[in-house]
């Protein structure tokens, strides 16, 4: 029955409160608690690893050393720092599954701490060199192209080693920019800041992904109609230590598509402002797409449920141009203003397969036509995802039913293309776990849960072994987790959410968590159902 996979509403049917025996209930608790201690430990491990300073998870920095981000040298062996990550990841993703756990069982504390926490934890990862990969230092050089009268879209770094920012960068030298043309902005922005030093312009980077992180929070927070709904945004993102770890950690500008991606859905699944709320919510979107192209996912939902009540309701005509026309106006503006290589290597990197994906097991066969065969495969694979987890992933509770629908549209989208994409990083799931915060609780809430810790642990570290100076002894995690361990886990994950999707029943109405049978009742001695 899909109407296991939520939560209740009715605080009376909480597992703590009074009609649960008290041994359930200090279970509950103590389960809930280890979860909490399981997340903050390992937001230690990650901010240890960051504190070190330059490891085979964090390149140097160039740039004056009183300028932030600021960091030790202590030079961590290879095998430490891995061990910490390795550690953090384990001990946050088990955090993670007890509080998910704790809170299907009634479990509930105030979202509030939890958010500070994250905010606090955000902020002082953004004041320390990021960690995991050199990403960073490509957008730096991007922004250093731009500002410099170089075409970031038809350059690359290996065009001008001689700057001191853009032959900084450590990977990728010979492509040009892939990142849309408001990423390009921020870029741009942050290398006037920072000049000809590296590090300050990773650092003007850092705090513009610290303040889309806190907007995406705040977002959920706000969105969300209760306490429960308040402690989900919380723990799904704000104090999520996988989350926080790669893209505020980490520096990735995938966060900073979050924001207005998920403005724009929130905006077209409210019940009052029609077109001209379907507009802006385009609009928004758009925005996102101009960052990341996959933000234009989420836009799916909204238009679904539009495209569907065309023969009833004649406003849904109008509120379906206004959507459309509002993203595509914010897209084809941006692209425009970037010029015309701006699209450049996007073809080519739909082309891409990444070593921890399923896709990688069929390239490893090496059949004819294998890039025509991973493209109409995972797209036809993308399309029956979408239907199968459409049909069974819990609606929101006090939304009319198109809206609801339209985040659950929305979220289908995107998790199939998490699951099905032949290029995926850890980092990504960003997008799924934002999304997916404005559903309720579900079992699918664990599945990328676990799709996130297995890319987490395909990429210790997610740089070249060679810059990052991984020891010879170390390269299994790439020959062997990465290459092999992880693509079959993440193919079992794919299965079993194609299995989920097409056997059961959809639900009929939004779905909520049955409450348990009471095995007793309570007495004067039973304790109080928790305050926070």
């Amino acid at each position: 029955d899909p109407a296991r996979d939520a939560t209740p509403a009715d605080p009376a049917r909480d597992a703590t409160s009074a009609d649960a025996p008290p041994d359930a209930v200090v279970r509950t608790r103590r389960l809930g608690a280890a979860g909490l201690a399981g997340i903050g430990t390992s937001l230690a491990c990650f901010l240890v690893t960051a504190l070190l300073g330059p490891s085979v998870f964090q390149p140097a920095l160039p740039g004056p050393r009183w300028q932030p981000p600021f960091s030790l040298t202590a030079h961590p062996s290879p095998y430490l720092a891995i061990g910490l990550v390795a550690a953090g990841t384990a001990l946050g993703a088990g955090g993670l599954l007890a509080c998910f756990l704790a809170v299907r069982r009634g479990w509930r504390v105030r979202a509030l701490p939890l958010v500070a926490v994250g905010m606090l934890v955000a902020a002082a990862f953004a004041f320390m060199p990021p960690t995991g990969s050199a990403d960073h230092l490509n957008y730096a050089s991007y922004g250093r192209m731009a500002v410099t009268g170089h075409d970031p879209y038809a350059t690359s770094a290996a065009d001008v080693p001689q700057d001191p920012v853009i032959g900084a960068a450590e990977e990728w030298r010979r492509t040009p920019s892939v990142y849309g043309p408001v990423a390009t902005a921020g870029q741009a922005f942050a290398s006037r800041v920072g000049g000809d030093s590296v590090r300050l312009t990773v650092f003007v980077l850092s705090l513009e992904n610290l303040v889309a992180f806190g907007l995406t929070g705040l977002i959920l927070y706000r969105t969300a109609r209760d306490r429960a709904g308040r402690l989900r945004s919380a723990l799904m993102w704000t104090c999520n230590p996988l989350i926080l770890f790669h893209l505020v950690g980490g520096g990735h500008n995938d966060v900073l598509a979050t924001p207005p991606m998920v403005a724009g859905l929130v905006l077209c699944t409210r019940a009052a402002g029609g077109p001209w709320r379907a507009f802006l919510g385009g609009a928004l979107v758009g925005f996102g797409t101009a960052i990341k192209l996959p933000a234009a996912l989420v836009g799916g939902g909204p238009a679904w449920t539009l495209l569907r009540r065309l023969r009833t309701d004649r406003s849904a005509r109008w509120s379906l141009a206004a959507l459309v026309g509002g993203s595509a106006a914010t897209v084809l503006l941006a692209y425009a203003l970037a010029g015309p290589h701006s699209l450049d290597q996007v073809d080519r990197a739909s082309r891409m397969i990444s070593l921890a994906t399923p896709w990688h097991l069929v390239a490893v066969l090496n059949p004819p036509a294998l890039r025509t065969i991973v493209k109409v495969g995972w797209v036809v694979l993308g399309a029956v995802l979408v239907w199968a987890l459409a049909r069974v992933l819990p609606r929101p509770d006090g939304l009319e039913r198109q809206h609801a629908e339209a985040r659950t549209v929305a979220a289908a989208l995107v998790l199939a293309w998490l699951l099905a994409a032949p290029y995926e990083l850890p980092w990504y799931d960003a997008f799924g776990w934002a999304v997916l915060a404005l559903l309720p609780w579900s079992r699918f809430d664990l599945m990328l849960l676990a799709h996130t810790t297995a890319l987490s642990f395909a990429y210790l570290p997610a740089r070249g072994p060679r810059p990052a100076g991984l020891p010879d002894d170390l390269h299994w995690l790439i020959s062997v987790v990465r290459s092999g361990v992880i693509p079959v886990l993440l193919m079992a994950l794919l299965v079993w959410a194609l299995w989920t999707g097409l056997r059961r029943t959809p639900p009929r109405r939004p779905a909520r968590w049955p409450a348990p049978p009471p095995r007793r009742t309570a007495g004067p001695s039973a304790p109080a159902p928790p305050s926070g």
